[in-house]
């Protein structure tokens, strides 16, 4: 049996839901029989490694265990899992990757040495990385990760030039959305999109695991403070921030809260907010990731920024036309194809009738 790819399995139902941790799953093997295995709990609760420690007790004792991050070794919400795992008396820890955090990266690894367990590492790194690639970057640079996802027809529109737009993909991709809000932090749209289609922007899926989900912090971008504070989104579970100009009205700032949104004010120029300083806000509200679902301009504008980290594309069979159809990405754009964004590590699958392509951006 691949002990590391049922910890990896076991880590994807933490995934979006411990934030600001990282999603970690691991397996204790005694004699090539599961005697523990555990998923990292929300903040404050137990890692992984605890929770397949209590499960394993006595038999963990000689024993290998397999865990998808390099156990850490500082004292944080809570005690370090090195001492655990040294105190258990296991014989040798495999993990997939280090500790991304410069400031731990490797002490984990020296302190089981240390101890005289057997450490192997980089088996699965790949899989590894790519579940934990939000806590990654945040941890190792304060922002969050910006996945940008959009739905289009072949030739690139995402409405047609009535702004009609339900729905361009079928509703096997719209279930993969569900999940792509399910392990986010926050959900990103414009004030345009919330007065076209009034969004609910919510996870409306079952429970998965045991771990009762989180909705996704919905981030209104709006510096002309247009979002009519009846919108459906006010009425969601979960919380909305919106964030305006310096300009807002006193009156539009009174609805607004009153509808139940948290403000953030920002400079802005002609109304287009600095989404850069939004980045690092969000970043030290422990926003670790963000997927943008919202229309051409705002896409657009992350763009031109070179604020995007991931870009999500669903491709329905269909021709839309017209020079008027909204595009999917606006913004200024590139001047020549040097210039253009590339994606790399792509992906291509299968949803239905349409077909999903994944990538990331290369800096």
């Amino acid at each position: 049996m691949d002990y590391m790819a049922l910890a990896l399995s076991l880590a994807k139902l933490a995934q979006g839901q411990v934030s600001p941790n990282p999603a970690v799953g691991a397996v204790i093997v005694n004699q090539d029989v599961i005697v523990g295995q555990g998923y990292t709990q929300p903040p404050g609760g137990d890692h992984a490694e605890i929770v397949a420690l209590k499960q394993a007790g006595e038999s963990a004792r000689g024993s290998s265990m397999y865990v998808t991050l390099e156990p850490h070794c500082h004292q944080g919400r809570t005690p370090p899992c090195t001492q655990a795992i040294i105190s258990a008396g296991i014989n040798e820890v495999h993990f997939s990757i280090f500790d991304p955090n410069p400031r731990v990266s490797g002490k984990g690894q020296a302190e089981l040495h240390a101890a005289g367990i057997t450490t192997y590492v980089g088996e699965m790194a790949a899989e590894a990385t790519e579940l934990n690639e939000a806590f990654i970057k945040y941890i190792t640079t304060g922002l969050p990760f910006v996945t940008v996802k959009f739905a289009s027809s072949l030739d690139g529109k995402i409405a047609t030039r009535t702004g009609d737009s339900k729905w361009v993909t079928g509703e096997l991709a719209r279930k993969r959305v569900q999940h792509l809000r399910y392990i986010s932090d926050a959900v990103m749209t414009g004030a345009n999109t919330v007065i076209a289609d009034d969004p609910r922007l919510t996870v409306r899926l079952a429970d998965k695991g045991g771990i009762t989900h989180k909705q996704p912090l919905r981030v209104i971008i709006d510096g002309l403070g247009r979002t009519p504070p009846q919108s459906r989104i006010f009425k969601e579970p979960g919380k909305t921030l919106v964030v305006t100009g310096t300009a807002l009205a006193d009156t539009t700032r009174e609805a607004l809260q009153n509808a139940g949104a948290e403000l953030i004010e920002l400079p802005s120029q002609d109304g287009i907010i600095d989404l850069k300083s939004l980045l690092q806000i969000l970043g030290q509200k422990e926003i670790t990731s963000i997927m943008v679902e919202a229309g051409g301009i705002l896409i657009g504008s992350l763009f031109d920024n070179r604020l995007v980290d991931k870009v999500v594309a669903f491709l329905a069979p269909m021709i839309i036309g017209g020079e008027e159809a909204r595009p999917a990405v606006a913004g200024k754009g590139a001047d020549v194809l040097a210039q253009c964004t590339r994606l790399k590590q792509i992906q291509v699958e299968r949803i239905g009738e349409d077909i999903m392509v994944s990538g990331y951006v290369v800096r």
